[in-house]
């Protein structure tokens, strides 16, 4: 898409700045709030991104921030049959936790989430843990109402860090504002998707797809669906994404195409196995050509990017400060490792 753009500003002899960005650790890492935090996107006039999907689209969406980091309790090891009293058991601390925030639930705005994984919990049932490690995450429309239930999940480690005698220190390492929707801009991408289309499968495409929704376990949509392009429309879903921080500085917009087999859930094996075929290299294509496109509406036309301005200061307030939610952290580069 960039490529495409350079050429036709060239070609057409026109004068503009493209940036292409590669945008790293997206799912947990929160790469793009590390870049907003470095004033990487400053200067822009505005961000233009795709993610694939089941389908076709370029809505106006919003979603929930999110508070992502470890709880790490310290205890004392000891043989838990001989020696059980020598012992203070930092899983001890981690489910004494979980048990205080799984009561907290009943009291948190209905919209709210809280999820949790025990990362680690000891090596041996007969020793007493000496370490155990808790990742959480809070989810919430509102930025501040996640602030403030993490802030409540802390307090909860803490009481359970002194009812079990352990110490506990937590580490935030991701944290992501919701999407600002852009009209102005999303109008434009929806433009450009409708006139490249959606995803024509061929017989092959056809029958993996048809093979694949079997593994599915649910009614799927039909593969048609993967040709069409769907209204544009306000929204909303129910997850979080770092592009969310970037949004807040530059207007931006977003688009999807049909990379999965219709009806395919993400972070699936059954998404992952369209990207190694052809499926997936259409909609990435798809996706290239309308970003080019929206890209060149932009560039001919500067009075878009000022509707989209005008737009995004009116939605975001001109008093805004960005404060990013994970403060000082530095880059989690070790997220993945060894999971």
């Amino acid at each position: 898409s960039a490529i495409a753009l350079k050429n036709w500003l060239l070609k057409n002899k026109k004068s503009g700045t493209l940036k292409l960005f590669g945008t790293p650790a997206e799912e947990g890492g929160g790469g793009k709030v590390y870049m907003a935090k470095a004033g990487v996107f400053k200067g822009l006039d505005v961000v233009l991104h795709w993610h694939p999907s089941d389908r076709n689209l370029a809505n106006p969406e919003s979603c929930l921030a999110v508070m992502q980091g470890y709880f790490r309790f310290y205890g004392k090891s000891a043989h838990s049959a001989a020696a059980p009293e020598r012992g203070r058991s930092a899983l001890d601390g981690v489910e004494a936790m979980n048990a205080m925030v799984n009561l907290m639930r009943e009291h948190i705005p209905q919209e709210s989430r809280i999820h949790y994984v025990i990362t680690k919990g000891g090596l041996a049932p007969n020793v007493v843990p000496d370490f155990a490690e808790v990742e959480y995450m809070v989810r919430d429309v509102d930025v501040k109402r996640v602030t403030e239930i993490w802030e409540r999940v802390i307090k909860c480690a803490q009481g359970a860090a002194l009812g079990t005698e352990t110490t506990m220190k937590y580490e935030v390492f991701n944290g992501l504002y919701p999407l600002l929707p852009n009209q102005t801009l999303s109008k434009l991408m929806h433009a450009n998707l409708t006139k490249v289309g959606g995803i024509p499968y061929d017989e092959s495409e056809r029958n993996f797809a048809q093979k694949m929704q079997e593994t599915f376990g649910i009614k799927a949509p039909p593969l048609s669906m993967a040709q069409e392009i769907q209204p544009c429309e306000s929204g909303f879903f129910a997850a979080s994404t770092d592009v969310g921080d970037i949004s807040w500085l530059v207007p931006t917009a977003g688009l999807a195409t049909a990379a999965w087999v219709p009806g395919s859930a993400p972070h699936s094996w059954q998404s992952t196995a369209c990207g190694g075929m052809s499926i997936g290299m259409k909609a990435m294509l798809n996706a290239a050509k309308s970003l080019a496109l929206t890209g060149v509406d932009l560039l001919s036309d500067p009075t878009l990017i000022e509707k989209a301005k005008e737009e995004f200061l009116k939605k975001r307030g001109t008093d805004f400060e960005y404060k990013s939610l994970v403060g000082d952290a530095k880059p989690p580069l070790e997220y993945r490792k060894g999971k």
